[in-house]
């Protein structure tokens, strides 16, 4: 008898139990995202999703921001996430742990439309956004430690060696959007 494929909405509600397990601590995170190809391209959605609100959340939110300020925040977040996924393509390489790349990556990805739908959330809570601000910081990293530890199954200084690649390779892509599209305005 046939399967009948989950859809994308199935995956998004098992990648939001999934990212609650992260943050919890349960080691069966990993059994709540799909690792195959088709996983890989509906958390790259997700991703484009996430893109999309941080792009064009403000405008959504009714904050007047200047024009193209929306295709510049989408420029700016689609560099910033290749350079996370080629630097933890290098780094997952490079501990002889190739094998943990599309776990990695699917798990990161949905937990970064997690994180977008958390800080546009804070940006529409006004001063108290500031605290969900903090905590979205806080979820992150736990996010993170967790992902490396139940999803790609890291040691400690392994996860510590992706951190340390993923900011570095973060810090590079800020390097270069300043030098191609300038710093960005404050306060204008």
């Amino acid at each position: 008898m046939a399967q009948s494929t989950p859809t994308f909405l199935d995956e998004l509600m098992a990648a939001a139990r999934g990212c609650v397990a992260l943050l919890t601590g349960n080691r069966q995170a990993s059994d709540y995202f799909t690792f195959s190809q088709r996983g890989l391209v509906g958390s790259l959605i997700a991703v484009l999703i996430a893109v999309a609100l941080a792009g064009f959340g403000p405008l959504l939110s009714g904050v007047p921001v200047p024009p193209g300020t929306a295709s510049q925040a989408i420029i700016v977040n689609l560099l910033l996430f290749v350079a996370q996924a080629g630097t933890a393509w290098v780094a997952l390489r490079q501990m002889g742990r190739g094998d943990g790349f599309v776990p990695y990556m699917v798990a990161s990805n949905w937990v970064t439309l997690a994180t977008a739908v958390l800080l546009m959330l804070s940006a529409l809570l006004g001063p108290l956004g500031s605290v969900l601000l903090i905590l979205v910081v806080i979820l992150a990293i736990a996010s993170f430690i967790n992902i490396g530890r139940f999803v790609v199954t890291l040691k400690p200084l392994q996860i510590g060696i992706l951190f340390l690649s993923q900011a570095v390779g973060v810090f590079l892509a800020l390097v270069i959007v300043a030098l191609f599209l300038g710093m960005p305005a404050v306060g204008q």
